[in-house]
């Protein structure tokens, strides 16, 4: 009698956790190269690990991207933050990754996809863009020098595709016609200017009192107190 094996089912796969990748560019001297901006979002207590040879500039990039997450409405997720900056032995300085981390990190999230996409297509479409800005505190984006050679170098690698830069960045970088940059408008919406209230205003025809006449009340109290006290201590 012949035995037949029986497939035993294999074991579940475990749960792969979010990973955006994103492209930007260091700044090297006159050379721009290209750096991978890869966002890990991991189980765990909540953390936020950069690694990739960043600078004291780049480290503090954690506090900045968290303040700008949570001032432009979105929400700073409360799970284990990787970030490599990849090649690890190229150095990278500025607050120029700020704008890359910050969309990984919403990308990974689940907080900003393409329409009609989801998982791993939705971070595929950040491929074909390169992004480089310092965020404010307030989500605001502020200039990083070497656009020209981020976007020079981006059209002399074959990457003909938009780089994301702030405005005033915008006006210097002109690349040959292969590149297009653009630049993306302060992320907040403008806010309301601060009610104020008024004190009530008086009917009409009704005599107006002076600061003086309102204030004489309260002197007289006040001096038919202090007799009062003279009296009972004699």
């Amino acid at each position: 009698m012949d035995e037949t094996a029986v497939p035993t089912a294999s074991p579940p796969r475990p749960a792969i956790s979010p990973v955006a990748v994103l492209r930007s560019r260091a700044l090297l001297g006159m050379e721009a190269p290209p750096v991978r901006v890869e966002v890990h979002l991991a189980n765990g207590l909540p953390s936020f690990a950069l690694v990739g040879l960043p600078e004291a500039e780049v480290r503090e990039a954690r506090e900045r991207v968290r303040a700008a997450i949570a001032n432009s409405g979105f929400e700073f997720p409360a799970r284990r933050i990787i970030v490599n900056l990849a090649p690890a032995e190229l150095p990278k300085e500025s607050g120029r990754f700020d704008l890359p981390i910050a969309i990984g990190i919403l990308v990974a999230s689940g907080q900003l996809r393409r329409p009609r996409r989801s998982g791993p297509e939705a971070a595929a479409w950040l491929d074909g863009h390169e992004f480089a800005g310092e965020l404010a505190l307030t989500g605001d984006l502020r200039p990083v020098r070497g656009a020209l050679a981020m976007t020079w170098f981006a059209a002399r690698d074959g990457r003909a595709r938009p780089a994301r830069a702030p405005r005033p960045d915008s006006s210097r970088a002109r690349p040959p016609a292969a590149v297009a940059v653009a630049a993306p408008e302060t992320t907040l919406p403008p806010q309301p200017p601060p009610e104020t209230t008024l004190p009530p205003q008086p009917p009409p025809g009704s005599p107006r009192r002076t600061p003086a006449e309102g204030i004489r009340p309260a002197v007289r109290r006040r001096q038919i107190q202090s007799d009062s006290q003279r009296d009972r201590s004699r």
